[in-house]
């Protein structure tokens, strides 16, 4: 992994107000990294740098000045590069659904989510030697040995039945499975309260973008690919089984399952480091390479997506993952909950300058 080290008035669009707003977010990870809260998705551990200044972090007024002083005075900015020696960063959105949903079945919410299986065992946290790396989760075969988690279609066709439930029902799978993408969704249910699907595990296999599939079977054009373009696709072409719709949906093996939690709607999705996200400055990170609560400065034009009037910069910090983010400069923007954020989302598909702010007088940082 290359880097370049820069000044903090050499970051594009670097401003102290702009460091102010991300800091609620910045605590909160250092309050979990001093708590060594266990995350709902491990990641590389935290440097001994890095749990001193989230220690120093919590005894800050939070005025302006202090948190510019602080970052500015602790951190080296670190612009990560290609193999080439130039930035090539990429950003994409993702967002909190909002849903109808029920907790018992009926002709209206038939779709189920499922808990996390009894049998799960999560190999990123429980590594075997000799396993396949392809895959993260893994269950017990008859004769004791292991072997990788069914794939979303044996999942579908019943294969786990026994050793998990639904949490919820959703009107179809198409919600169901976009639920899943995003790692987590609100749910309104019939009587008006409201409940949150919290990401519990995964089956480990490997995810495949479906939008990828319909551009590149020609099914809908790129210029025209959106969250509801193919939700739309996805329904028209059925999504009972056997359907086309949810063959395409099934070539996705990963598989995500869920809890249910009564939490209101006032505070954001628990993201992968088991703290609730802040829209535009929670990020998506690869979780075997920066630790979470690392603080990223993320240097693009989001205009096109209806985030800001052109070039600027803004600082994020690494408090959740996915397994579509791979590689030290590829990052995922929360941008929030509902159908607004959504859209935004769904355009966020941006080069960006990716750098990260790493504690001061440490020999390297971030994993290989």
């Amino acid at each position: 992994m290359q880097s370049r080290p820069l000044r903090f008035d050499e970051l594009p669009g670097w401003r102290p107000a702009e460091a102010a707003a991300a800091w609620p977010a910045y605590i909160a990870s250092c309050r979990a990294l001093i708590d060594y809260a266990l995350p709902l998705r491990s990641g590389v551990q935290p440097t001994a740098a890095m749990l001193d200044l989230s220690r120093r972090a919590l005894d800050l007024t939070g005025e302006i000045a202090e948190i510019s002083n602080f970052l500015t005075s602790n951190f080296q900015p670190l612009e990560i590069l290609g193999a080439n020696g130039a930035a090539e960063g990429f950003v994409t959105g993702y967002f909190e659904p909002e849903l109808d949903g029920s907790e018992v079945p009926d002709q209206q919410f038939a779709a189920p989510v499922l808990a996390r299986p009894d049998d799960l065992i999560d190999m990123r946290e429980t590594p075997a030697q000799g396993w396949d790396r392809t895959f993260e989760g893994a269950r017990r075969a008859a004769d004791e040995s292991l072997e990788p988690y069914p794939s979303r279609v044996q999942i579908e066709n019943g294969v786990i039945d026994d050793v998990t439930r639904p949490v919820i029902w959703l009107r179809d799978h198409v919600e169901v499975f976009f639920a899943q993408v995003q790692g987590s969704a609100r749910v309104r249910l019939p009587n008006g309260t409201r409940k949150r699907l919290v990401y519990a595990g995964r089956n480990g296999r490997p995810y495949t973008s479906i939008g990828r599939i319909l551009i590149e079977g020609g099914e809908v054009p790129a210029a025209e690919m959106s969250l509801a373009r193919c939700k739309a696709w996805l329904r028209a072409n059925g999504v009972s089984q056997g359907d086309r719709g949810r063959e395409v949906m099934q070539r996705n093996d990963s598989y995500v399952f869920f809890r249910l939690e009564d939490e209101g709607p006032a505070a954001g999705p628990i993201g992968g480091q088991g703290v609730a996200l802040t829209p535009m400055h929670s990020m998506a990170i690869d979780r075997n390479i920066w630790p979470y609560g690392t603080p990223i400065w993320i240097a693009s034009d989001l205009s096109s997506a209806g985030l800001g009037s052109g070039p600027t910069g803004r600082l994020m910090i690494a408090q959740d993952t996915g397994s579509a983010i791979v590689g030290p400069a590829r990052g995922d923007l929360f941008v929030g909950s509902g159908d607004r954020a959504g859209e935004i989302a769904g355009l966020i598909r941006h080069s960006a300058r990716f750098i990260v702010l790493a504690p001061l007088g440490i020999a390297a940082y971030g994993a290989a």
